[in-house]
């Protein structure tokens, strides 16, 4: 059995299905492995765990590198095989059909004592563990994942998504006493629906390199959706801890998932990071977009949040040599009149409603946020942003902002919208539409976009101006005093406004 090759065809076909349990194509496997000093694969001591397999291609990779990196030291194939099986490489399943699926990639049968696996083990499940956990509730909620009572409190019969790797406070335990990794690899969960309206998800990726850390490995690499470059979501501590870890010595990042796993769309793309237990330094950043590939030694922390664009870094330094506000203390939070999506108008009212699908009544006297706004003109956006997932279009090119519009005195809006600013006079108002139309504002916008929703907090990065005046992207060049190059940079990155 060990003399047969390895096929990844099946492998690349599973990398294609698409959910938030995103399967690993071999050739991204390897890229991450690559990553890894290539003396570990010659080192008979050497160990490495995948705490979250899917179909077991990480486990599968790292077993033909070991192979020939110790054929001198243990010529004979077969004793080779079993002591890379028996004392080098572990994983854990997320769930009992990837453990099936696992075993059967790692020792081309799904039982590890079956006559017919690679190497022979007494139990079945080899050293591919999987075992049934359930949430730990607390106040609807699972007290390690987040899940939702409502969503996931199952029969036996059902898949839990209770993941063995996280529902513990002791990582440790779930291997044989005293057991150390070199390495922990993997490309874990992303995310879990939380009983939100519509597809409103809980990120956990977040939760399996945190615990991952517990174990202490030299070498940690993952790949994980980006988003946690700008926060969000349960992501805000994540993000600080990741951009202030000096030991993260490389950082990989694919703006367009699709990329990375075709077919497949995460909003703000992915990446994936080597992080060394003796490694203190700076970080070395490859960013790749639309097939450009562009590398750079960069403080992560320099920002709070992190930048992709290493030409943005030169142009955010310029603006705030002046020292201004931005425009975050402007625009509303979501709900900015505390009315949720699914509001509509009433058959009477005294003010009127925008919605998605349109305009109607509304009753003053139920609104209870944003009442100092409602007398006001108001500049209006979506807040969901143009580009789908966030991602450019094939020019390289985004749009960035999808409507905008101007509503007046005794008219509100539902969470569909963010209020960017809300003045006294008409004028005023337009003269901010002119500043929100300019490649200028977009592309600062677009910095902090790393998904495809737009919050307060992704208008952080833009000055805030004198609206008496409109505004031309020649005003904003000149004011900051942007040369041709970074001129030419922001034009390249941001279509024009229709």
């Amino acid at each position: 059995m060990v003399n047969k090759a390895y096929n990844p065809d099946v492998l690349n076909c599973i990398a294609n299905l698409s959910n938030d349990e995103v399967f690993t194509p071999p050739v991204l496997a390897n890229q991450m492995l690559d990553m890894l000093p290539q003396e570990l694969f010659g080192n008979p001591s050497a160990t490495f765990l995948d705490p979250f397999c899917k179909s077991g291609v990480f486990l599968r990779e790292i077993v033909k590198r070991l192979d020939r990196g110790l054929a001198r030291q243990i010529p004979n194939r077969q004793k080779r095989i079993d002591h890379i099986m028996h004392h080098q490489v572990y994983g854990i399943a997320l769930t009992e059909l990837t453990s099936l699926l696992s075993r059967r990639t790692l020792y081309c049968s799904r039982s590890a004592s079956s006559q017919h696996s690679v190497s022979y083990f007494d139990d079945e499940q080899g050293h591919v563990f999987y075992k049934a956990f359930r949430h730990t509730w607390v106040n609807g909620k699972c007290k390690y994942c987040g899940a939702s009572k409502e969503v996931y409190d199952r029969g036996s019969e059902s898949e839990q998504y209770a993941y063995q790797f996280i529902h513990t406070d002791n990582p440790e335990t779930l291997f044989p006493k005293n057991m150390k990794f070199d390495v922990i690899i993997g490309n874990p969960p992303y995310q879990l629906s939380d009983g939100g309206s519509k597809a409103s998800a809980t990120p956990i990726y977040n939760l399996f390199v945190e615990q991952a850390k517990k174990l202490n490995p030299r070498y940690l690499t993952m790949i994980i959706p980006a988003r946690w470059f700008a926060g969000g979501k349960g992501l805000d501590g994540f993000r600080n801890t990741m951009l202030n870890d000096k030991h993260i010595q490389y950082l990989v990042d694919y703006e367009d998932a699709n990329d990375c796993f075709p077919g497949v769309d995460i909003a703000g793309g992915v990446c994936y990071f080597l992080r060394s237990r003796e490694y203190s330094g700076l970080c070395e950043v490859t960013n790749i977009k639309a097939g450009n590939k562009r590398t750079n030694m960069r403080v992560l922390n320099e920002f709070d949040t992190f930048i992709r664009d290493i030409e943005a870094i030169g142009i955010i330094h310029k603006i705030q040599k002046l020292d201004e506000e931005n425009m975050s203390r402007m625009v509303s939070s979501s709900k900015p009149f505390g009315l949720r999506t699914f509001v509509r108008p009433l058959e009477a009212g005294d003010i009127t409603l925008r919605w998605q699908g349109g305009e109607g009544p509304y009753n003053s006297a139920e609104i209870t946020v944003g009442k100092e706004l409602i007398n006001k003109w108001k500049v209006i956006t979506s807040y969901v942003g143009y580009d789908h997932a966030g991602n450019p279009g094939k020019d390289g090119k985004r749009r960035v902002l999808s409507r905008i519009d101007m509503i007046g005195p005794n008219t509100i809006c539902t969470e569909t919208y963010l209020v960017i600013g809300a003045f006294e006079t008409k004028e005023e108002a337009e003269n901010l539409i002119s500043y929100m139309k300019t490649h200028f504002f977009r592309y600062l916008v677009s910095v902090f976009m790393v998904s495809h929703h737009l919050t307060k907090d992704t208008y952080r990065l833009v000055p805030l101006q004198d609206f008496s005046h409109p505004w031309t992207d020649e005003m904003l060049y000149a004011k900051y005093g942007l040369d041709e190059k970074e001129i030419a940079f922001i034009e390249s990155m941001i279509r024009p406004m229709e």
